[in-house]
């Protein structure tokens, strides 16, 4: 296997062979370095790259392989994270100059477990600057950029994790999604992106953004990746106040490629809402595959959908601005002007605006609630568009012009709202060869269905397996 090939290499993939010592931990690492160092130029995806303590780890984790101490399907695979999941003694600077000397003392608790798992940090990933923003800009460290298109951007804010995963920078990479931040990139850079139940994944030792919208997790090039992701990082942490008491399963049980008689739900809200004609195209056919493949689709309606970009607005501007005010009022000239309007316009949202906006959400989530009654997932596009130009602040969507972050966030922000899992999964590309994305959510902890019609639809497809052209 050629070092481009143990790049393109799923986890999944490349567990076997590390357990059977057929590839080595070193040589793996030293191909995503050498990849990293081709690419990085045009990409910019990380902010700290690990690569003489990567080296050393796989060093070390070859000799513990060799002595007979396996200790799963992450020993030895390259993992890269967002730079906000704190790392210790590992610089963590949430996107900003104004923490580009802070080193923590400790792990997050989602950093830990990767560790725990032996798995090896290749470095930390560019991010929209306090993760306050869809599209991947960043004036201190740079703006991300697509590797199908090195105009366009990556999405934000995992924006650096979305371009790593895509270009065989790193097998598995991590991000937060607040209002739909692991999607959005791993839609537009043609990846899987998993959003899981809020509570499932610890957000302890992550920079918040808004601590009722916050969703740590897993984006990676296939759906068993995700699933094996998801068997280290979630479980209950009693140093995360929303953590969940529940029952872990091992994720992969789900990807049985059997969804006969699964019942989906296409809201009809999706579909009225500005739609570019080619991501209509590419998600109704995959629509009809999962129904080829047994699969019961159904139209539903979600009335209070349209109203889930204003109730989200609120709620994200309240929280964000509370948290991030002491900085703001000491540092706010040093911060990226866009972010920093966002956070001056959150002080101006009252108490009673934030508490009608918990009102909304309350009812839009019985809504949704008792919509999954009726059926198991909903099934819907994870963007209106492809990719953007970089700093485009509009966008043409079928026929209208909106603005560039209303259209990115559309079909995301709804299940921050609910809390609901959700997953980002290739579906198609654009005549410019741009990826196009499908969206799956289901019921509050009930990842395996989700995991399953995703893995389903992706064995039935070859969108995962294309690489972009860089």
């Amino acid at each position: 296997m050629d070092a481009l090939e143990i790049c393109y290499t799923s986890a999944g993939e490349l567990a076997p062979l590390i357990k059977s010592k057929e590839i080595s931990p070193v040589e793996i690492i030293d191909a995503h370095l050498a990849r990293i160092e081709a690419t990085e130029p045009v990409l910019n995806s990380f902010i700290t790259l690990l690569a003489d303590e990567s080296r050393a780890a796989a060093r070390q984790v070859e000799q513990d392989i060799q002595r007979g101490n396996y200790r799963g399907p992450l020993h030895g695979i390259p993992v890269a994270l967002k730079d906000l999941y704190n790392t210790g003694g590992v610089r963590t600077t949430s996107g900003s100059r104004l923490f580009d000397n802070f080193i923590p003392e400790e792990d997050c608790t989602v950093a830990a477990r990767f560790r725990d798992a032996g798995a090896i940090l290749l470095g930390k990933l560019n991010m929209h600057q306090f993760a306050y923003g869809p599209t991947g800009e960043n004036p201190d460290y740079g703006h991300m950029h697509n590797p199908w298109d090195p105009e366009r951007i990556s999405g934000g804010s995992s924006g650096g994790s979305g371009s790593a995963t895509a270009a065989g920078q790193c097998t598995i990479t991590t991000g937060s999604d607040t209002g739909g931040s692991i999607r959005i990139p791993a839609a537009l850079c043609g990846i899987v992106g998993l959003k899981p139940t809020y509570g499932l994944v610890s957000r302890y030792g992550l920079t918040p953004l808004s601590w009722s919208l916050d969703h740590p997790g897993p984006m990676v090039r296939t759906v068993e990746d995700a699933a094996l992701a998801m068997n280290v990082i979630a479980g209950y942490d009693p140093r995360d106040v929303a953590s969940a008491r529940v029952d872990i399963p091992d994720y992969t049980s789900a990807l049985t490629n059997d969804i006969r008689g699964l019942r989906i739900g296409v809201p009809k809200e999706y579909f009225d809402a500005p739609l570019d004609p080619e991501v209509t195209q590419a998600v109704r056919e995959a629509l009809d595959l999962l129904e080829s493949l047994g699969a019961v689709v159904t139209v539903v309606e979600l009335p209070m959908y349209k109203d889930t970009q204003a109730i989200s607005t609120a709620i994200l501007m309240a929280e964000a601005s509370a948290y991030h005010q002491e900085l703001l009022g000491r540092d706010g000239d040093k911060l990226y002007p866009p972010v920093r309007l966002r956070l001056e316009a959150g002080l101006f949202i009252t108490a009673a605006d934030y508490l009608r906006a918990q009102q909304g959400r309350t009812i839009f989530n019985n809504q949704a609630r008792r919509l999954l009654d009726d059926v198991d997932l909903l099934a819907g596009p994870t963007q209106p568009i492809t990719a953007p130009e970089l700093l485009a602040e509009k966008v043409q969507v079928g026929e209208q012009e909106i603005g560039t972050v209303a259209a990115l966030t559309q079909y995301s922000r709804p299940y921050n709202l609910t809390g609901f899992p959700a997953i980002a999964i290739p579906c198609g590309f654009s005549k410019a060869s741009m990826p196009i994305s499908l969206q799956l959510a289901g019921r509050s902890f009930d990842e395996l269905t989700v995991l399953r019609a995703a893995h389903a639809y992706e064995q039935a497809t070859d969108w995962h397996k294309r690489r972009p052209p860089i």
